[in-house]
């Protein structure tokens, strides 16, 4: 129930809201508990005198069921305010909730997601935040509302009859006990449920995602028969569940029910003794009923708390965790011009593991410098350049820009957006060091969105529509995009499907190339961003990039040699180490590595001509 705590801070700008609806909460019960005290005076003015006037007698009934009605109807409509205000507030409370998520989703940096599943972070995006929902507003309304009954309709009782009220209350001892147990109980229980849950969301979402994989294979069936066991674990979970929750109910209905029993037999007898009316017996058998559904209610309430805790304790575990890449506290301004960028002695190990990726790394770009990063597969390219993204930050060593080093020039979080869930970040995401990178990653990855949105993904808002529509246009010329564009019905509005399904790989690889070229970058990094394309039109695409890469500092990663021999500088890697460096003329008469990577791909074109 402690995790719970770490919603209180969201309750701040619903405070108004939630002081009302509690008032109201306080009228709904006053009103209920008021009817049976309301039954109890005419039933005492009609047995107190057989003698009275019939006329003022059926007067007096008349009036108090008017009040009874009156009491109903205001009582009524004080619960519709209650539950409009109090679950509203409880809606908007996980809107909230569920953007600090996402927004505490989106500072995290790449090596999180390398050891999170997608559907165990979609689990909590939307189940666990519903679990929390139901915790802070039906729980906490009904809570409230058992508190006033139960407390309210008890004083009235013991003001009936202190002795009834105590032998009513002697089978309501066995209740804390219960509670406590049944509480336990369905948080494990639940606590299991939500983390089948995520597996059956990621196993899905990965099928969706590769389905035509699925299909390839012929796999359907085998899929079809693993989903059915996750599945029916999380049946099983359920059912366990639904024991606990299903027990719970029945064994405070017989609680009650004993006490009105013992209400009938000892109640019974304090009327025919003179010592209480039959106004009283009445009235108190109905306030005993009242208190019965606060008992039923206190089995839902416990329930949904206990799922509200298990939930918000998951999300409390993203919360805590902190983005590796930092900011400092007073930024660098972020050069607008070509920028040199240097590697000093840089080492890297990704996160959790233990043999270094990159060792000792150490050259210099200079500004409006293009280099080229070759290499045979598994040597560390790809992680090369990633470091100048900031998608990593070094194990040791330094990337610097213009002299400083990388970290020096992103901002410390703007406090707003800070999840109220949890303290705030340490670091916000190095966004103004990646608004003057474009990087074209070898994943091409497009959203399920229009085409021209995907391209003009990172241009400032700052741009008018006109402005913005030339910068995507420009980029996919660059791209030797817009020929293809133009020949679909809808052009550069063309909506993609999931991933860029309806393109072809060359297609989503200069789409993402364009979306580099976009932003105007002052580095451009190319990672191998061309693969899906034939090797001609590759070095047609390099060479008509010139003109683009003229003034800014470019890092190009090719598999193909012959794609990037016009580069200032060709760096050679080999295990993570660079292992030789300089122009194309240079390299080959060393006739090492470079020389050898180069005549075998010339090898495989000839048999490819041939064949």
């Amino acid at each position: 129930m402690d995790q719970l705590k770490t919603v209180l801070p969201y309750f701040r700008p619903y405070r108004r809201a939630m002081f009302w609806g509690l008032v109201l909460v306080i009228l709904a019960n006053g009103f209920a508990l008021a009817n049976p005290y309301l039954l109890k005076l005419p039933i005492d003015a009609l047995t107190a005198d057989t003698g009275a006037d019939p006329d003022a007698t059926r007067r007096t009934v008349l009036n108090y069921a008017l009040l009874i009605v009156a009491a109903a109807i205001l009582g009524n409509a004080a619960r519709y305010g209650m539950r409009e205000i109090l679950n509203g507030l409880s809606r908007r409370i996980e809107v909230d909730l569920r953007n600090d998520f996402v927004r505490h989703l989106l500072r995290l940096d790449a090596g999180f997601y390398g050891g999170t599943r997608t559907g165990d972070l979609m689990s909590l995006a939307t189940n666990d935040t519903l679990a929390v929902r139901q915790a802070i507003g039906p729980a906490v309304m009904y809570t409230a509302n058992t508190v006033v009954s139960f407390v309210v309709g008890l004083a009235v009782m013991i003001w009936i009859s202190p002795m009834l009220t105590l032998v009513a209350l002697i089978p309501m001892t066995v209740l804390p006990p219960v509670v406590a147990w049944f509480g336990k109980t369905i948080h494990t229980r639940f606590e299991r449920i939500q983390e089948q849950f995520a597996a059956l969301s990621t196993m899905v979402q990965e099928n969706l995602t590769g389905v035509r994989i699925v299909r390839a294979y012929g796999q359907e069936a085998a899929q079809a028969g693993e989903f059915d066991v996750f599945n029916r674990d999380y049946l099983k979970r359920n059912m366990h569940l639904a024991y606990a929750s299903g027990a719970f109910h029945p064994i405070m209905g017989l609680l009650t029910g004993a006490a009105m029993v013992v209400v009938l037999w000892y109640g019974g007898g304090q009327v025919m003794a003179g010592r209480i009316t039959t106004g009283d017996f009445v009235a108190f058998s109905f306030y005993l009923a009242l208190l019965a559904w606060p008992m039923i209610a206190l089995g839902w309430v416990v329930n949904l708390f206990q799922r509200g805790a298990a939930s918000m304790g998951r999300i409390n575990r993203i919360f805590a965790i902190r983005p590796a890449i930092d900011a400092p506290v007073a930024p660098l301004p972020v050069p607008g011009a070509a920028a040199g960028i240097e590697f000093r002695e840089v080492s890297f190990r990704y996160p959790g593991t233990e043999r270094l990726v990159l060792e000792d790394v150490s050259f210099t770009a200079e500004p409006g410098r293009t280099v080229a990063i070759v290499g045979p597969t598994g040597s560390g390219k790809s992680t090369l350049v990633s470091l100048i993204a900031r998608v990593y930050d070094p194990t040791s060593g330094a990337v610097l820009l213009d002299g400083s080093p990388l970290p020096a020039y992103d901002p410390a979080p703007p406090r707003a957006p800070a999840p109220l869930a949890a303290p705030p970040p340490p670091a916000y995401a190095p966004a103004d060091i990646r608004a003057r990178i474009g990087f074209a990653p070898q994943d091409s990855f497009l959203f399920s969105d229009r085409l021209g949105r995907n391209i003009g993904l990172g241009v400032p808002a700052a741009l008018d529509k006109h402005s913005l529509a030339r910068r995507i246009r420009d980029a996919a010329t660059a791209a030797h995009l817009d020929e293809t564009i133009e020949g679909f019905p809808a052009g550069y509005r063309t909506r993609l499907g999931e991933r860029g399904i309806n393109l072809s790989g060359g297609q989503k690889q200069r789409a993402t190339l364009a979306r580099a070229l976009a932003i105007d970058p002052s580095v451009l990094v190319l990672d191998d961003v061309l693969s899906a394309v034939d090797t001609g039109t590759e070095s047609r695409i390099l060479r008509g990039l010139r003109a683009e890469l003229r003034g800014r500092t470019a890092f190009i990663i090719s598999h193909r040699v012959t794609a990037v021999k016009d580069a200032d500088l060709i760096l050679v890697l080999d295990r993570g180490r660079i292992v030789e460096r300089g122009r194309h003329e240079q390299l080959l008469a060393l006739k090492g590595t470079y020389a050898t990577l180069l005549r075998r791909q010339l090898l495989e074109q000839d048999l490819a001509g041939v064949a």
